[in-house]
């Protein structure tokens, strides 16, 4: 039996350590890209945004900044992600047009950002320690094998999700699917295709987010993607949120 095989085979009695590994190897010090999101709506009108995304550190000890830089309505408005290890992140939106920036309150993590199908909370990053965990079997994504994990989210973690379903690759531990419920009606749905060796972390470089409600789609797609860049704590703050970039 070979040393691979029986890591694959000790991890899959533990969905908690196949997460845990899946977080290890996605793990940088930094990463940037630039993002081109097509939002259809469910009356097929197309829209397109871009934005940039910085990052420093990762998973429960980490700090991002998306700011967007077109179509010109939206050019400057900029959100501020602080994740924490042991409860939900905190996060700011700064809006040029009015010249002030707002507290994100948890209640209103569920509301879209900025008209995509993402939510305020879809952007945060989901660690490890806040959630437990249970192997429902294996399906392939895509053609992949995965391993298919229930999560759900533990006392002291603000979620508007009851449960979510992930998809995590057998081959290279990246997630292909999320399916995220509340009790039990299937709300939204993140597929992650294009996973490409950047640096030698495997990183999905683009995500669909369907939401099942608003019959209606957001594609991100992954730009100019760079791991371990130098970044300054001073550029993760609600000061540096106002900076027109």
């Amino acid at each position: 039996m070979s040393l691979v095989f029986s890591l694959a085979a000790a991890l899959a009695q533990d969905p908690r350590q196949i997460v845990a590994e899946a977080q290890r190897r996605g793990r940088s010090n930094s990463q940037h890209y630039e993002g081109m999101l097509e939002v259809t709506s469910a009356g097929g009108k197309v829209t397109t945004k871009s934005w940039q995304s910085f990052r420093l550190g990762s998973y429960g000890n980490s700090k991002a900044i998306i700011r967007f830089t077109a179509p010109a309505e939206v050019k400057g408005v900029a959100l501020l992600v602080v994740n924490h290890p042991d409860r939900s992140s905190d996060q700011w939106m700064w809006t040029p047009a009015v010249g002030r920036d707002r507290r994100i309150a948890l209640q209103d993590r569920s509301t879209r950002f900025f008209a995509t199908d993402f939510s305020f909370e879809d952007l945060e990053e989901r660690d490890v320690d806040q959630f437990d965990f249970r192997l429902t079997g294996e399906e392939p994504i895509d053609g992949a094998p995965c391993w298919r994990i229930e999560t759900r989210p533990r006392l002291g973690k603000v979620s508007q999700y009851t449960l979510s379903r992930v998809w995590i690759r057998k081959d290279n531990y990246v997630a292909a699917r999320y399916d995220n419920y509340i009790k039990d009606q299937l709300v939204r749905r993140l597929h992650q295709t294009d996973i490409r060796n950047v640096q030698g972390i495997w990183t999905a470089c683009a995500l669909e987010m369907t939401d099942l409600r608003r019959n209606s789609r957001t594609v991100l797609r992954f730009e100019k993607l760079e791991y371990n860049l130098p970044m300054k704590e001073d550029d993760f703050t609600v000061q540096a949120l106002r900076r027109e970039q």
